[in-house]
């Protein structure tokens, strides 16, 4: 039973070591900030380590993650109740842009900007590539639900990032 229990260990601290940076990044583009995006990370990282051997057989630790992700951060802005605020105005230092897009900022404070909801569906359908229908799934609505989000969410943002080439327009499938 142990050496059981060390594989399990051994193979979760493995998958964690490879994606937490990457998983980070995700919470961090879907909530906007780095102290709850690491709060987002380390709550899908305890239901997974709860439910690894399932998830781990199915392969499937990157979309359970991230779904857990996805609906903490959407939880969170649900409950404002649940919300506590640390720290003192001005002392607490953000971490850097990890994203090298010389418009990261921009991007991300159009980002911000969204509905807690319409920024999930934009991150899982451009950031992710998800379907529709794999959205949809994720935020556990209906594909109908996911397309009229993503189309409030571009006008949001190309309203928020002002006039720009049409050439790289986003459309929904």
């Amino acid at each position: 039973m142990a050496t059981r229990r060390s594989t399990r260990d051994d193979e979760f601290t493995t998958y964690v070591d490879a994606r937490r940076h990457h998983l980070r990044r995700t919470a961090y583009v879907i909530c906007g900030d780095w102290h709850m995006a690491e709060d987002l990370v380390q709550t899908a990282l305890v239901k997974l380590y709860i439910a690894w051997r399932r998830v781990r057989r199915d392969g499937a630790e990157d979309a359970y993650v991230r779904r857990i992700i996805v609906r903490a951060f959407l939880d969170e802005k649900r409950r404002p109740w649940r919300r506590e605020k640390v720290g003192l105005d001005g002392f607490d230092m953000a971490a850097p842009e990890s994203l090298p897009l010389e418009d990261s900022d921009a991007l991300l404070a159009a980002l911000k900007g969204l509905p807690a909801r319409q920024r999930a569906t934009v991150v899982l359908r451009y950031w992710y590539g998800l379907s529709v229908d794999e959205t949809a799934d994720d935020l556990r609505c209906s594909p109908g639900t996911v397309k009229s989000q993503t189309a409030r969410a571009v006008v949001g943002l190309r309203a928020a990032l002002g006039p720009a080439d049409t050439e790289g327009q986003m459309c929904d499938d």
